[in-house]
């Protein structure tokens, strides 16, 4: 059992890991000796968290705009270039809308949809083949999906394209789940609860307290909490853990 949560050495790319949750994935990953990769859309915001994160260890920044299927595939490109195999893939990348019902336009479906449950299908096709070559029985590869709360209860806020995007991003892990298991790949998702996150900030500033009222263990969740999850679902300890979506939330799913 020596060793058992470790994640040294591995290859990880993880989308939207230039702020908020997939940030905390990232530092999590370089604490504990990994080589990352971070991907998207605004460069340079990328290339400035790549910066930082590298003072843990070795960051590189990948932009793409991983809405359009072709980036994907390119970004895909660029880490086989690289690095020839893939160990873990973190699905972070995802996109909000909030409008009350009667205004609420088709272009935020279009968005959101495309960037929340398409490119993740798409950016996981593409890759599958560098996480095939990093596998074994013992040590499978993982795709880790960041899914949300939201998509297991009701939100409070008027977000459908969001809520239902993540909703079909948490069945999509399971069907991925059983696909790819021949392969000796995971895939697995994370329903993160209420973390300090740029997407939730604007929401945590005006309802602060509500929110931690709503929570069982009575707190906002830490980059501790979000990092940990991931160390566990790609080290040895989470290798016969596939098909799930685990709630990080404090409780607040239960309620």
């Amino acid at each position: 059992m020596k060793n058992l949560f470790s994640v040294k050495g591995k290859r990880v790319l993880i989308t939207g890991g230039s702020r908020g949750i997939g940030y905390m994935i990232a530092q999590g990953f370089l604490e504990h000796g990994a080589h990352v990769y971070i991907a998207s859309r605004k460069e340079d915001e990328l290339r400035a968290a790549a910066e930082k994160l590298s003072e843990k260890g070795p960051c590189v920044a990948f932009p793409a705009d991983l809405s359009n299927g072709q980036a994907a595939r390119d970004l895909a490109a660029k880490i086989e270039e690289r690095e020839g195999k893939l160990d873990v893939l973190v699905n972070n990348a995802g996109a909000n809308w909030g409008a009350p019902y009667q205004e609420y336009p088709e272009s935020a479906w279009d968005r959101v949809l495309s960037l929340n449950v398409k490119g993740v299908f798409e950016l996981t096709q593409a890759c599958t083949p560098l996480l095939e070559k990093a596998a074994s029985d013992e040590n499978p590869s993982r795709v880790i999906n960041i899914g949300s709360i939201d998509g297991i209860r009701v939100p409070m806020l008027e977000t459908y394209a969001y809520s239902a995007s993540k909703a079909a991003l948490h069945h999509l892990t399971r069907v991925l789940a059983m696909r790819l298991a021949p392969m000796r790949i995971t895939v697995n998702a994370v329903a993160p609860g209420p973390f300090e996150s740029k997407m939730m900030k604007a929401t945590i500033e005006q309802f602060r307290d509500a929110i931690i009222a709503s929570v069982p263990l009575s707190r906002i969740g830490t980059p501790e909490d979000m990092a940990g999850i991931a160390l566990f679902l790609s080290s040895r300890a989470g290798a016969y853990v596939t098909g799930t979506v685990i709630p990080v939330d404090g409780g607040a799913s239960t309620r």
